[in-house]
């Protein structure tokens, strides 16, 4: 398995585990990146961090690192 913070910009990707039980891996869940949600890489900021994400018909921004504990497939 390969991580969200591998995927290309304007790739789409299946969340299949967002790893770890501390606050932030609660965050990632509560913001939506959910076991089975697909999500769509947007864009980067200039010097590539945040990404922006589309997951369930919103935008939202998680910078790199964080992405890197969300386990994809495609």
């Amino acid at each position: 398995m390969t991580s969200l913070a591998k995927v290309a910009i304007g790739s789409s990707a299946k969340v299949t585990l967002v790893n770890g039980t501390d606050p932030t891996a609660a965050r990632l869940l509560e913001m939506g990146l959910t076991p089975g949600v697909n999500v769509k890489v947007v864009g980067t900021a200039p010097l590539g961090d945040p990404l922006e994400l589309e997951v369930r018909g919103y935008r939202l921004s998680i910078r790199r690192t964080e992405a890197a504990r969300v386990a994809i497939s495609r």
